[in-house]
């Protein structure tokens, strides 16, 4: 693994995952092909991040309560990746309403948005806001930047082991068309996340917080591997996307408990 190839995942990750701009130079002469760039998965969602934590570190010294700054945090978070994981999240939601495995792609391929994928949106994102603002409320303000730049790298991880674990649901899906991650490359996603949870997280709480963070949140996507196979019989697109915010919201809920 060269540093020059890896900044080149990064760069493309960026790309793919958020509206940071990415010089053209990074997508030139690319194929457009996923096996290896999801590596970088968990740098990039650090990379995603960090603005959203510096945002609520000095929204919290400039003296906003918790929820404001928690709220604040998680529409700059949305803004930043475009709602992309959130649209995973909501198309999942209304698609395994469906009576069918057919029936569940045909809702989920629907750009309009049903009562579960509304439903899953506003939970979603009130348990991430509240969830910070315990975090907020128990830790001095550069611990919270810090666990929410952990906690990104590890969300997007896990939604690498996602794409990987399954087959595509659709052999003509968005997802299938840019390949599967490959081994070295879950492996190497999987690293990052982790190192990058263990550097941000760790100064702030003991081993025992993280690690039940982590156990959790791989727990959670793990049960969400089985639930998609089974109602699907592989993954798209939209369920990586909500992989990754599965994982986010049980990430922050255990955290704020574990600290």
């Amino acid at each position: 693994m060269t540093l020059n190839a890896l900044v080149d995942d990064l760069a493309r990750s960026l790309g793919f995952l958020s509206r940071l701009p990415v010089s053209s130079r990074f997508f030139a002469g690319h194929s457009g092909e996923m096996s290896r760039t999801p590596r970088a998965f968990p740098l990039a969602g650090a990379v995603i991040a960090a603005p959203v934590g510096l945002a609520l570190a000095l929204l919290l010294n400039l003296g906003a309560s918790s929820l404001i700054a928690a709220f604040v945090a998680v529409a700059l978070q949305v803004i930043l990746s475009g709602a992309l994981h959130e649209d995973g999240l909501a198309d999942t939601a209304d698609g395994f309403g469906g009576a069918s495995r057919e029936r569940a792609l045909e809702i989920m391929k629907d750009s309009r948005i049903g009562a579960y994928g509304v439903l899953a949106l506003v939970l979603g994102v009130g348990l991430r806001v509240a969830a910070l603002a315990a975090l907020a409320n128990r830790l001095a303000p550069l611990d919270v930047a810090l666990a929410v730049i952990g906690i990104a790298a590890v969300s997007r991880a896990l939604m690498v082991w996602h794409w990987h674990a399954l087959p595509p649901a659709r052999p003509g899906g968005v997802a299938a068309s840019l390949g599967k991650p490959t081994d070295t490359a879950l492996y190497t996603a999987l690293f990052f996340g982790l190192a990058v949870a263990v550097i941000t997280i760790t100064p702030f709480a003991s081993f025992h917080p993280l690690a039940v963070t982590l156990f959790i949140s791989a727990t959670a996507a793990f049960g969400f591997n089985q639930l998609t196979r089974r109602r699907l019989g592989g993954q798209t697109g939209d369920t990586i996307g909500a992989t990754q915010q599965i994982c986010e919201i049980v990430a922050l809920v255990t955290l704020s408990m574990a600290v």
